[in-house]
């Protein structure tokens, strides 16, 4: 175990884990009291996407790192359970988020263009609630550093809600992208937490305004930064996203400039004991600094 140079980090077990991010670990054990110690171990591995390089779940290591915590006083482990199934958190469809009226133009005619942070209860429920009932994989509780956005736009009605973006912890091991990167293992183990991940985009089915999307995208280069330093204590130094060729072109990833690098493997993230076969996705990136190899290869430091 050892302490690493950037603000509130540790490397346990492998992995660089910020405080936040043990400190949703520390929550899952109190929402989920119910789960076995194999049950509590996954479903840490499925929060963090803490996989082997070969694309199995790092059971025994989450094993390990929950005894660490344990044996430091910071958490309770649970006592031997006989339940199976795991706790799901269920969202609530309200009318609050029943389709608005059409919504159609270019970004000129919805201007000034925002990202709005779910800072407060009722917004993150209202966020929660919309990407459960209009995104494609649905919602799914965001764990370790996560930044919940609004997209929102000036219409004839005022100001309206566009869509949503989640940006939240990278991808454990993904071959192309690190050797795009130029990552040994060690490097990426300790400066994993400087990429975050586009895990949901989302604009309303409703809203018909050509280039938003590409708009948004923009806008995140230039405002998550502060919003992850503010929130964290740390910036980024790049971005990711995964997009499933089957349903879906990038175009949008393209339009704002972001660098397709290769593709993942093609394994199921809900992958357990098996390996379930999902599509290949492509791997999108975008730097929020010119400098980030040298940072993430620790040539470089970070302002």
């Amino acid at each position: 175990m050892s302490i690493d140079s950037e603000k509130d980090t540790r490397l346990l077990c492998g992995r660089i884990f910020t405080q936040a991010e043990l400190d949703d670990v520390k929550e899952t054990i109190e929402l989920f009291p119910q789960l076995s110690f194999n049950e509590l171990a996954l479903t840490i591995c499925e929060g963090l996407d803490w996989f082997t390089p070969k694309g199995k779940y790092k059971i025994a290591s989450s094993k390990s790192l929950l005894k660490k915590l344990e044996a430091e006083g910071q958490i309770d482990l649970p006592e031997i359970q006989f339940r199976t199934k795991r706790r799901k958190e269920v969202v609530q469809l309200g009318w609050q988020t029943e389709p608005g009226n059409v919504i159609q133009g270019s970004v000129s005619d919805v201007t000034p263009v925002h990202l709005e942070i779910a800072a407060t209860k009722e917004s993150r429920k209202l966020w929660n609630e919309y990407v459960e009932r209009y995104h494609k994989l649905g919602y799914r509780r965001p764990f370790g550093a996560y930044q919940r956005y609004f997209i929102t736009g000036s219409t004839s009605e005022g100001s309206r809600y566009l869509g949503a973006l989640l940006f939240s912890a990278s991808a454990w091991a993904l071959a192309d992208r690190d050797q795009w990167i130029g990552w040994n293992e060690t490097d990426r183990a300790q400066r994993l937490h400087l990429i975050v991940n586009n895990t949901r985009f989302l604009i309303f089915p409703w809203v018909r305004i050509k280039n938003l999307a590409s708009h948004a995208l923009a806008l995140v280069a230039k405002q998550i930064p502060t919003d992850w330093w503010e929130r964290y204590g740390y910036a980024p130094v790049l971005l990711e996203t995964f997009v499933d060729m089957e349903h879906y072109k990038g175009t949008c990833y393209q339009a704002a400039n972001w660098t397709e690098v290769g593709q993942t493997a093609g394994r199921g993230r809900m992958d357990r004991n098996k390996q379930y076969p999902s599509t290949p996705k492509r791997i999108y990136m975008y730097p929020l600094r010119s400098d980030f190899r040298d940072i993430l290869s620790a040539k470089g430091g970070v302002d």
